[in-house]
């Protein structure tokens, strides 16, 4: 009960008075009962998209307003910053601070260039990182952005690969760790993915401070269909990778895997009714380092999964329909759906693709 105390105090603390004199009665008693705060893209009702602060119970707290649908989200534990990307192509990110009540940050990705829905701060607060595409040279490319000085777009480094999606820097600091999903787009073709037939995916190590490409882990040629997707690091350090298959329907090719700085990239084999399971479609990936957990989604056929981080074995597979974000709680994993769904809780909304968990710390 520790750690949600914790979680909980440390966003009512940073909140102050303003932001929770705000608050209806019903989010309050919410908040006070709350384990732990996530922060996740939605579409309302109405159509509109938002952003909303919501607990582990999945009792929203907060909305706040998005110009446009958003996919994936980043937050800084110094800062407290929160960051909404656009859903490819898209060209906003929007920053905001969830116990302020002040006006949101629009920052955009800069000519020739759009999102890819993800993006990481420095350990320290002071930069965020977003994957992008540079779409007249068909290359991926990491947007640097001032966090000091409204998120001003101020360079840019290499992604050595096509197609960044998801991203995540190590816990000393000192290296982006990309996944290359490999596919090839173009804003005047919408999302149409390009090049299947000789799609490259990869794993980069990047240089924070220089760009410098450290390692490249290119997928073998028989996985070259295996598009990585996602990212996120484990308490030991090691880097867990998911994957979505741009192969045919009934191969059961793997979607999982972990690597570290100076080794080679290890496939986790799941049971094949695991992977069927899957719907050879992996959404999301998120680690909870306190129980040595890894958990992944899919909405392809409304399943979860979780697996030991120590040994890759499957623990728990269970039916959700829509599944899209995962996140650290408690115990195991938070999990949202596209139907409204977030924790066994239902709201009225169509949770996004992707969950982030928020406490200064």
């Amino acid at each position: 009960m520790r750690s949600a105390l914790i979680d909980r105090r440390a966003f009512v603390r940073a909140a102050g008075l303003t932001f929770l004199a705000a608050l209806k009665p019903a989010a309050l008693m919410a908040l006070e009962r709350a384990d732990a705060v996530y922060a996740s893209g939605i579409r309302a009702s109405d159509g509109t998209f938002a952003v909303a602060t919501v607990t582990e119970r999945g009792q929203i707290l907060d909305q706040v307003a998005l110009p446009a649908r958003a996919h994936g989200m980043a937050f800084s534990k110094v800062t407290g910053k929160t960051v909404a990307f656009a859903r490819r192509p898209g060209t906003y990110a929007m920053i905001f601070d969830p116990w302020n009540k002040g006006e949101p940050i629009v920052t955009t990705s800069g000519e020739g260039r759009h999102f890819y829905g993800h993006g990481t701060f420095s350990p320290d607060g002071k930069l965020l990182f977003a994957s992008e595409n540079d779409f007249g040279k068909n290359r991926g490319v990491i947007g640097i952005y001032d966090a000091r000085n409204r998120f001003a777009r101020i360079g840019e480094y290499e992604t050595y690969g096509t197609g960044p999606h998801d991203m995540t820097v190590s816990d000393n600091g000192k290296l982006l760790i990309v996944a290359n999903g490999g596919i090839e787009t173009h804003p005047d073709f919408g999302r149409t993915k390009l090049n299947l037939d000789h799609m490259e995916p990869s794993l980069t190590l990047i240089d924070v401070a220089t760009g410098r490409l450290i390692e490249k882990h290119a997928l073998p040629p028989q996985y070259a269909q295996v598009s990585t997707r996602h990212v996120d690091i484990d308490s030991q350090g090691r880097v867990w990778f998911a994957c979505q298959y741009e192969g045919r329907r009934n191969d059961l090719p793997p979607l999982i895997g972990h690597f570290a700085k100076g080794e080679d990239l290890t496939f986790v084999r799941l049971p094949d009714d695991t992977t069927r399971a899957l719907g050879n479609y992996i959404g999301a990936i998120a680690v909870n380092r306190a129980e040595n957990l890894v958990g992944v989604t899919s909405p392809i056929e409304g399943t979860s999964v979780t697996l030991d981080a120590k040994t890759g074995v499957v623990l728990k597979v269970e039916s959700m329909s829509d599944a899209a974000g995962i996140a650290p709680a408690r115990h195991g994993f938070a999990v949202s759906s596209y139907d409204g769904d977030f924790l066994g809780e239902h709201s009225d909304v169509a949770w996004d693709q992707h969950i982030v968990r928020i406490a200064r710390g």
